[in-house]
């Protein structure tokens, strides 16, 4: 039996062997990614499928994104066709040329996490809601390229040289208390597992470092409870400002949405500052698609969304934003 199969299958590879040939470059052409990412649209996403928290709102508050994919053959040719699609290189989004995708992909993360944490903090210091910070975490979010570690991105750093971590600070103190060129013992959570890893310290800029760069994840107790619940592909600060709108509508009596749909973007820190983004054109105009009914906006972002707007004749009310409270009276007092 098992003959009658090769020599059909030997037989059938023999007669077709050239049709195999040009499927398979065909394929190869067709899925092969290039060191390229190519944004080729927004859209919008309602906040209600994120946040586990009551809600009285009679709109909603949604969050704007860019469409990303990896760059093919063809749709790296079909970019320079579209006016509307944006090609860029890998390497702009690493921070280094030691980062790979999956660096990528973890800051981007950590990022969300942190975003997730200042919408959290704000949102309930407005409110007048109780917001206890119990602990905070040291992750990587990227390394120096001159750096001499087995630290990775995304590594928790719990103790160097068995000092603990407690604070930015402390941690600076105690490298600068250190002689160049030492060689540290640094312990790091890892994949939930604690593990021993070495670092070189360094000076640069007159500045001792081990050249990790890090990111505060905090650990707070709330009432009311709230949980957030992303999903696996989703990442970046962008958000931060428009979920912590969200948030704050939620603790408060009033209905702040007034039936609308509001979009919007924007990173927010630690004081309810809303930052710049990138790839506004494209949440605009996404938004625009949603029939949003207005789109809050950074003010460094600002101008490139009124052109967008007027370049395609968008109707959609843009609001320029510094502050979450700024978008907080624009909603009561419109």
């Amino acid at each position: 039996m098992f003959n009658k199969i090769y020599v059909n299958f030997k037989k059938f590879i023999k007669e077709n062997y050239k049709s195999l040939i040009v499927f398979l470059t065909l394929l190869f052409l067709l899925t092969y990614r290039l060191p390229y990412y190519i944004y080729v649209g927004g859209g919008t996403i309602n906040l209600d499928d994120r946040i586990e928290l009551k809600s009285n709102e009679t709109g909603s508050y949604n969050l704007s994104y860019v469409k990303q994919i990896y760059a093919t053959i063809p749709t790296y040719l079909l970019s320079y066709l579209n006016p509307k699609w944006d090609l860029v290189s890998v390497s702009k989004v690493a921070i280094s040329d030691n980062e790979d995708v999956s660096d990528i992909n973890t800051r981007e993360r950590l990022y969300l996490e942190e975003a997730n944490d200042f919408a959290i903090l704000n949102a309930y210091k407005l409110a007048g809601k109780k917001i206890v910070m119990n602990s905070n975490h040291y992750k990587v979010i990227y390394k120096n390229e001159e750096s001499d570690t087995s630290i990775l991105v995304g590594d928790e750093l719990i103790s160097v040289n068995g000092v603990s971590i407690n604070n930015n600070s402390d941690y600076k103190k105690y490298l600068n208390s250190l002689d160049v060129n030492t060689k540290l013992e640094v312990k790091v959570l890892r994949d939930n597992k604690e593990i021993t890893c070495y670092a070189t310290l360094k000076e640069i800029n007159n500045e001792k470092i081990i050249g990790l760069y890090l990111v505060n994840i905090y650990d707070y107790e709330v009432e009311p409870d709230i949980k957030l619940k992303f999903k696996w592909n989703e990442s970046g600060s962008s958000g931060g400002f428009m979920l912590s709108l969200a948030i704050y509508d939620r603790l408060v009596e009033e209905d702040l949405t007034k039936g609308r749909k509001i979009v919007g973007t924007g990173t927010i820190d630690a004081n309810g500052l809303v930052g710049e983004i990138g790839g506004v054109k494209y949440k605009v105009m996404g938004a625009s698609k949603s029939k949003a009914d207005i789109f809050f906006c950074p003010k460094e972002n600002y101008e490139e969304a009124i052109n967008t707007k007027n370049k395609y004749n968008l109707k959609i009310k843009i609001v320029k934003v510094e502050t979450l409270q700024e978008a907080i009276d624009y909603l009561r007092n419109n």
